[in-house]
């Protein structure tokens, strides 16, 4: 359970993804010098109106359930390892989206530069850990494979 390497790691990727959910992962900053920030659930301009990003807040929330139900599948290894891989996938495209929604933002609030905040390494750093997790679990099998040879 959680005394296990990889559920610290799966864990700790837990903990970027619910932190990337609610922390601005950059800023639009228009002509007039008025910064907007762009958080996983949308953009929030001057005048009041929401520019949304739901399916980004989708994708993250997504990640960090299927990173929690991960850690309790210690009995099942495959799966585990299966579901570490289908969630780094995940936060591949997520980062994927985020490019695609970034670009239309970026027309839809014309003249606007945009700044990264550091927020958006937050799901690179859960791919790493999923990966470290992977290599974890796997190692974790092989030694199970071996003690079962020995018997």
């Amino acid at each position: 359970m959680i005394q296990r390497i990889q559920s610290i790691y799966l864990l700790l990727a837990t903990i970027a993804l619910a932190a990337a959910l609610f922390l601005p992962t950059g800023h639009f900053i228009s002509q007039e010098g008025s910064a907007y920030a762009f958080k996983a659930l949308g953009v929030a301009t001057g005048e009041g109106t929401l520019l949304s990003t739901w399916g980004l807040f989708g994708l993250l929330a997504l990640s960090a359930i299927i990173t929690v139900c991960t850690i309790f599948l210690f009995r099942n290894r495959r799966l585990q390892m299966r579901m570490t891989v289908f969630n780094s996938v995940l936060l591949i495209g997520y980062h994927v989206a985020y490019v695609i929604f970034l670009s239309v933002l970026k027309n839809e609030l014309q003249g606007a530069s945009f700044q990264l905040g550091w927020a958006l390494c937050l799901p690179l750093v859960a791919i790493i850990l999923n990966g470290m997790a992977f290599y974890a679990i796997k190692r974790d099998d092989e030694m199970v494979k071996a003690a079962d040879r020995i018997r």
